[in-house]
């Protein structure tokens, strides 16, 4: 029987799903923005879990929202914009040594806005190329991996 749990990662405190005797599983969801053939990434806060690695941006579900609500909130909060969610591309269930996390990635499109870093360390346009200068947390990394490759051209 599934319940929820606390789990004490770092110094936040983060609320899942957790069935008996398994990790604890966070649900988050992510936003895939391209323009002009670049990738919008954020830097995470120095002080966040996985501090300072980057990601696309997004956020954990809350409890009582689906993932356009918790993906548009994130985004609202994270880099100051609204955002449209459109197709589910795929998802990623990593496995950490204290957690799991099921990562969603949505094809999501800005407005007029231009995006900046107001709950994030810092933001950057990327092309496909640049990837690999930038540090991401194991979850990211797959899904870029999978973005990157012939099946999502």
């Amino acid at each position: 029987m599934a319940c929820l749990a606390c789990y004490r990662t770092s110094t936040r405190r983060l609320e899942v799903a957790m069935s008996d005797g398994e990790k604890p599983v966070i649900r988050v969801v992510t936003a895939e923005i391209q323009r002009d053939g670049r990738y919008l990434i954020t830097q995470r806060p120095a002080k966040a879990v996985l501090p300072l690695l980057w990601e696309f941006p997004g956020g954990r579900v809350h409890d009582h929202e689906d993932d356009a609500t918790a993906l548009r909130r994130a985004c609202r909060t994270r880099i100051g914009i609204d955002v449209e969610v459109n197709d589910l591309l795929m998802e990623v269930v990593h496995q950490y040594p204290e957690y799991a996390v099921t990562l969603a990635v949505y094809r999501c499109e800005v407005g007029a806005l231009e995006p900046w870093a107001e709950g994030v360390a810092a933001i950057a346009w990327v092309s496909p190329d640049e990837f690999e200068n930038y540090p991401f947390p194991g979850a990211d990394q797959r899904t870029i991996e999978k973005l990157l490759s012939s099946d999502y051209e």
